[in-house]
């Protein structure tokens, strides 16, 4: 059971994770709460993991890079074709329609930003406010 792909649903407080081995076949489906994502992480294997882009995808992002994962973010008006279900949203169908985006080619991904990017971000958008 070797996973080579992992779907994250990030959330506030508990996580959905859903994995797949060489042949596409379900090995993992998982809910992890927010302290237990790194040990998670460092227990892995080197794999591909997908997220939605969002402030908090970035530090899982840098957290996985770090441990010799390589994270790919979408943007998530491109993973929303992907849920089974579109009436349904659900966390577990979200991992999972995670996962098929970040499969399908043509994929475009996000560039995993450094905390001094997504700093200058908020002062951005800050200015903006005030202005």
């Amino acid at each position: 059971m070797k996973i080579t792909t992992i779907g994250i649903d990030l959330a506030k407080e508990v996580f959905q994770i859903h994995g797949v081995d060489v042949h596409g076949k379900a090995v993992l489906r998982k809910q992890l709460r927010r302290s237990d994502m790194t040990k998670f992480f460092v227990n892995l294997e080197p794999c591909l993991i997908g997220m939605e882009a969002c402030g908090s995808a970035h530090y899982w992002g840098r957290t996985a890079e770090r441990l010799g994962l390589a994270p790919r973010l979408m943007a998530a008006e491109f993973v929303r074709p992907y849920r089974k279900r579109q009436s349904v949203k659900n966390d577990r169908a979200d991992a999972e329609a995670i996962l098929v985006a970040l499969l399908s080619p043509g994929m475009r991904f996000i560039p995993v930003k450094t905390e001094a990017q997504q700093q200058r971000l908020a002062w951005h958008s800050l200015r903006v406010g005030w202005v």
